[in-house]
């Protein structure tokens, strides 16, 4: 373990804490830590294993993959030269950067390059390129653009299952347990983000490892054949993995990632029974059936661009540019659904509670499909209404529907503020007990906390209001109670 450092970049907070988990899609994750690695084993006859062995790691609770794995090129050869000095030098430059604000460009100077990135915002369009937005007047020398701080090279990642990509994400669409075995961390890391990304922009809300070992902790849980596998993507590379994850219903086997100009092999859907040997072949290992029928058209494009040696970023658009209208066509009508399970602004008064969202009622939205499905946006055919059921007892569903009730029920909170700013508060607390107008203080009080801590879609001018008010209706109570409330 000597030669093992584990670096944890303190004075990286400022991207750590600043990007607002609300404004942007690469969410900072609040249970468990993403770690890059760079990884260097050099020839050495004295050591005992023939090698010398370093790694250097950064964490973060962000998944800004391209820019922290930029870092790392850039850091580990001098830090393995240098050692520690190298680390308090990248260190101070760090924390001198601005914080990442959504929807703008920065320029992150570090070991002599300037590194230019733009942080995703929520108001970005869906597919479109933030590179074009850059502005590299004036840097010297020229910055290391980086087109995506967190979007991997899908078609590289991709290429080898291109003809089963809707199998792929039907797959993590319904949270399906996978096992992706692979030759190296690298390939199955990269594997498993591109899974986790093609859902984009639904969230994917299951567990994922993009690398996994024997020595992970729930190693024994996953691995135990006496209950059914998490709902969870893991990345593996060791061979003792094939015979103990053997129970999982899909396995991805893939070799080593490559770009070339020659069409790539398909890996081919092959049963679970068949993965028995050490030296078994790339696939993928499921008796899984797809609910929707395959695009030939892209694939057919993406293996024309192969072959006409179009640039992987192009292809790369393609193919995510087609899981995101596939995903958007079914989840649009789950939108709209769960849009009108929201009460009619009217029906907020300002002296009651708001009113409560309706429940969503699955089968009273299978109902809506038949005018207003997927069918509307999607050439694809197939039994979409099997796929919404399946949908249902996923993860995913779970973790869509939590997050859209949450952030109705804070505009129904801000509506709720807004009535109040607008209601004649002297004209009501002229037939009111003290206690009901005490009560209306706390009320009221507890309501600005919330929106203040809640981050609700008020505007300041509405909050102040609501402030204003109460120091009016605290004003109209005798001195001893104002006295008391002041210092509630």
């Amino acid at each position: 373990m000597e030669n093992f450092l584990l670096c944890v970049f303190v004075c990286c907070r400022k991207l750590v804490s600043a990007t607002c988990p609300s404004q942007t899609p690469t969410q900072r994750e609040s249970a468990h830590y993403f770690g890059y690695v760079y990884f260097r084993q050099v020839k050495d006859s004295s050591m005992k294993r023939g090698y010398f062995q370093k790694s250097l790691v950064l964490v973060s609770r962000l998944p800004y993959v391209n820019l922290f794995q930029s870092l790392l090129q850039l850091i580990a050869p001098e830090y393995f030269d240098k050692l520690e000095p190298c680390l308090e030098a990248v260190c101070n430059e760090i924390d001198q950067w601005p914080p990442p604000v959504p929807g703008q460009t920065l320029n992150l100077p570090v070991m002599g390059v300037v590194i230019q990135v733009r942080i995703p915002s929520r108001v970005d369009k869906p597919g479109s390129s933030p590179v074009k937005q850059f502005n590299q007047e004036n840097l010297l020398p020229a910055p290391l653009v980086l087109p995506s701080i967190h979007e991997l090279d899908l078609f590289r990642c991709f290429q080898p299952v291109l003809i089963h990509i809707q199998m792929l994400w039907e797959l993590m669409l319904l949270g399906e347990p996978i096992v992706v075995m692979a030759p190296s961390p690298t390939v199955s890391s990269e594997m498993v983000l591109a899974l986790t990304s093609c859902l984009a922009p639904l969230k994917y809300c299951c567990d994922y490892r993009p690398y996994f070992t024997i020595h992970d902790s729930e190693f024994k849980e996953y691995t135990t054949r006496t209950q059914a596998p998490p709902n969870i993507v893991v990345g593996v590379t060791n061979p003792f993995f094939i015979k103990t994850l053997q129970h999982w219903p899909h396995i991805l086997r893939v070799g080593e990632l490559r770009m070339s100009g020659d069409l790539p092999k398909q890996v081919k859907v092959k049963k679970l029974n068949k993965l028995k040997t050490l030296d078994t072949k790339p696939g993928i290992y499921t008796s899984y059936k797809t609910f929707l029928h395959k695009d030939k058209t892209l694939i057919k494009r993406l293996l024309k661009g192969i072959q006409r040696k179009r640039p992987s970023e192009v292809q790369s658009a393609l193919l995510r540019r087609h899981l995101l209208e596939l995903t958007q066509s079914f989840i649009i009508p789950l939108e709209h659904y769960i849009a009108s399970l929201m009460p009619l602004q009217r029906a907020i008064t300002p002296w009651k509670n708001p009113p409560q969202i309706r429940p969503f009622r699955q089968e009273d939205f299978m109902k809506t499909l038949e005018h207003a499905g997927p069918q509307l946006t999607c050439v694809l055919k197939g039994d979409w209404l099997g796929l919404y059921r399946r949908f249902f007892k996923s993860p995913n569903f779970d973790g869509w529907y939590r997050q859209r009730h949450k952030e109705m029920t804070q505009k129904l909170e801000a509506l709720h503020l807004e009535a109040i700013c607008e209601a004649n508060i002297v004209a009501w607390m002229k037939d009111k007990s003290e206690v009901e107008i005490v009560d209306l203080v706390l009320k009221l009080r507890e309501k600005l906390v919330r929106a203040r801590c809640q981050h609700l879609p008020v505007k300041e001018e509405t909050l102040q209001r609501v402030g204003l008010y109460i120091e009016t209706i605290i004003g109209s109570l005798p001195e001893d109670l104002q006295t008391v409330l002041h210092h509630h």
